[in-house]
């Protein structure tokens, strides 16, 4: 299998190419450094989620499309083949569960946070939409400095275009499905 920074390298150049932009242009566009770019674009760096939030939403393209592969019309997932996209030196997991669909313009994410773990994210492009099911533990999400518990069996849906900031407030590794939709 390859290593996802290989997927988000190989992807992001054929991006760039296909849209025929330099590789100052796109760090114009995203606010990453063409230094960076390159060494994503020759997979020789493995990004932060931060980094590629901002290469997605300055280019307007899904999250996932940086490591989709060719779909198939059936497809099964397990997590342990999966490779997750890390923070907070380990203790704030997301894996790519199902990859955007340009078709169905959504992705899927299963997000482990150990306890106390807090994660910023970066707003999202405009008219994206996240809606959250807490399967394991609480969940705190801070949108726009008001403060939302969402309790384990329960699920929490807000604009994703707004600041936002995951909190696990347990003793427990907090563990939640993260659809987020592309509503163009």
């Amino acid at each position: 299998m390859e290593p996802i920074h290989q997927k988000v390298g190989r992807n992001l150049l054929a991006i760039r190419k296909a849209r025929s932009l330099s590789l100052e242009r796109v760090s114009e566009l995203t606010g990453v450094s063409k230094a960076m770019l390159g060494q994503i674009e020759r997979g020789d760096s493995n990004p932060t989620i931060s980094v590629l939030w901002k290469i997605v939403n300055g280019l307007h393209i899904s999250f996932t499309s940086l490591i989709e592969e060719s779909e198939p019309s059936v497809s099964i997932t397990r997590l342990e083949d999966l490779s997750p996209f890390m923070e907070a030196e380990g203790s704030f997991r997301s894996y790519p569960l199902i990859p955007y669909n340009q078709r169905k313009r959504f992705e899927v994410f299963i997000v482990e946070m150990e306890a106390g773990c807090t994660h910023e994210s970066e707003p999202h492009n405009e008219g994206v939409e996240e809606s959250i099911y807490v399967i394991q533990g609480e969940l705190q999400v801070t949108i726009q400095n008001e403060v939302y518990n969402v309790k384990q069996e329960s699920a929490i849906q807000f604009q994703g275009d707004l600041p936002h900031i995951y909190h696990n407030p347990v003793d427990q590794k907090t563990k939640f499905y993260a659809l987020i939709y592309y509503s163009s």
